[in-house]
């Protein structure tokens, strides 16, 4: 889909852009509002805001026009998508199990919130799904993609879309280094090394929304980016599960 471009003549121009601009407006302030609640209020909130939060601009988004091809949801599409998932998944998780075997990168992988390999397995197999990867993708690569790319075209998309995805994840990477051994004895402790930390995770998750946004428009559904986006948090939790439990045995 092309951007908008309004002009003299156009019967697209006028009250159609103001509305595509204020969709645009909306789902960003509800994923800003969306974020501080989930990380700064209560623990339940932490828990359900981001999902319920997906599934309430997905309805808005529908009811203010956006087909579901554009958010990503067309069963059409399912085919194709699934191709890319598969392939996706394959490579990460090749590569995480290559990352967590190397002694170089080993370190990377000790993070205590996966202590336990009970507890990793809940959270790859039912919290990741269920409250991060599913509802984001919803959120960054069906609503907002859909909206974004309706006023910008692909550029815009892959620039706001993935420059948000980033800064989406400054409150969940605070205190990211104190948790991770691997990230504390590179980026080092105390306030730098935890601001350095934001900036990376910042950065990478931002790298992450270009690769999930080219996947979203390379398949033309959300199973390929719910795919890899599962793989790199979900995988990622089992293996680090697995290199703490065989490092402190």
């Amino acid at each position: 889909m092309t951007a908008i471009e309004p002009g003299i003549g156009d019967e697209r121009a006028g009250k159609p852009v103001l509305h595509a601009y204020l969709d645009i407006a909306i789902v960003v302030i509800v994923l800003a509002a969306t974020n501080l609640i989930a990380h700064f209020t209560t623990v339940w909130a932490s828990i359900a805001t981001v999902p319920i939060s997906a599934v309430v601009l997905l309805v808005l988004t529908r009811r203010r026009g956006l087909g579901w091809a554009e958010l990503g949801l067309s069963p059409r599409h399912l085919r194709r998508g699934s191709v890319y998932a598969l392939a996706a998944m394959a490579i990460v998780i090749g590569v995480v199990a290559i990352g967590a075997a190397l002694p170089i990168t080993r370190p990377f992988f000790m993070a205590d919130r996966y202590a336990t390999l009970s507890g990793a397995l809940i959270a790859s197999m039912i919290v990741i799904p269920l409250q991060t990867v599913i509802p984001e993708e919803l959120a960054f690569r069906g609503v907002l993609h859909g909206t974004l790319e309706r006023v910008y075209g692909a550029r815009g998309v892959f620039a706001a879309g993935s420059l948000l995805f980033g800064l989406w994840h400054i409150a969940s990477s605070l205190g990211l280094t104190s948790g991770n051994k691997g990230l504390s004895g590179f980026l080092g402790g105390g306030l730098l090394g935890q601001i350095l930390g934001v900036l990376a995770a910042v950065v990478a998750t931002a790298a992450a929304g270009v690769v999930f946004t080219w996947l979203r428009r390379r398949s033309g559904s959300l199973i390929a980016p719910i795919a890899l986006h599962w793989s790199l948090n979900g995988a990622g939790a089992l293996a680090a599960a697995i290199v703490w439990q065989t490092t402190m045995a």
